[in-house]
């Protein structure tokens, strides 16, 4: 049987703050996992030793977050904490601020840019293999556009894999979340799905002839095509923005 996560006692403020922040943890030491039913209420807060009011205030926020779920009458559950679900409030985050998705392409380009130089000098017959398999999935995805992002984000995981730099991997993962609420984004614009398909290939094809400057000048172009593929079209939505007021 399963030993029962140390919760731990709360002791200092903001309480509601700590609360969430221990709770979090719990779940990236993975004492708490998807699926999982929390104490009830009561107990949980005597566990903590906090008030119910301060408890409830953490749970609501993390629920907010998708990383809980208060089913009234039932208890309280750790989401599945699938990437769809955690990102759904930086998608609201980069509606509001275009300038971060101008940050996040900056971003991309000086890291991806250079994973994937790495990664040329380090690709092995194998991991071509993987990324052919992918762009032929990416292929067969064009019209879907949910089954095309996941094959996207697989694609540069990979590459970022290649380049065997766990340091280089910890910083692509770190904007992850972000990548993914963009690529939502820019998922739905015309065009984009089969543009970046057409670079991936490009990509592919200077990485198996081990050509760094060539993976790289394919891997700025790609990310040159979306972000400007993006721009076109915040730029038509503020037009329409500034009609409608």
């Amino acid at each position: 049987m399963a030993t029962a996560p140390e919760f731990g006692i709360i002791e200092k403020d903001p309480i509601s703050k700590q609360i969430a922040t221990r709770l979090l943890l719990l779940l990236k030491e993975k004492h708490l996992r998807p699926g999982d039913k929390l104490p009830p209420e009561r107990e949980l807060a005597a566990m903590m030793q906090v008030s119910r009011p301060s408890l409830r205030e953490a749970l609501q926020a993390l629920a907010i977050m998708n990383v809980l779920e208060i089913r009234h009458g039932s208890g309280t559950y750790v989401t599945s904490l699938e990437p769809e679900l955690l990102t759904e409030q930086l998608s609201f985050i980069l509606s509001l601020d275009d300038s971060t998705l101008s940050h996040l392409f900056e971003a991309r380009k000086i890291l991806e840019v250079g994973i994937v130089g790495l990664a040329a000098h380090r690709v092995t017959a194998d991991d071509i293999a993987e990324l052919k398999s992918n762009l032929i999935r990416s292929k067969e995805a064009v019209v879907d556009t949910e089954a095309f992002l996941e094959s996207d984000m697989n694609l540069h995981k990979k590459i970022t894999e290649i380049a065997r730099n766990p340091i280089l991997a910890r910083m692509y993962d770190s904007i992850s979340q972000l990548n993914f609420a963009s690529r939502s984004r820019t998922g739905e614009i015309a065009g984009v799905k089969e543009r970046s398909y057409q670079d991936h290939i490009k990509i592919v094809a200077a990485l198996e002839a081990r050509d760094p400057q060539a993976a790289q000048r394919a891997m700025l172009e790609h990310l040159d095509n979306v972000e400007k593929r993006l721009e076109t079209i915040l730029d038509r939505d503020a037009d329409q923005l500034i009609l409608i007021r």
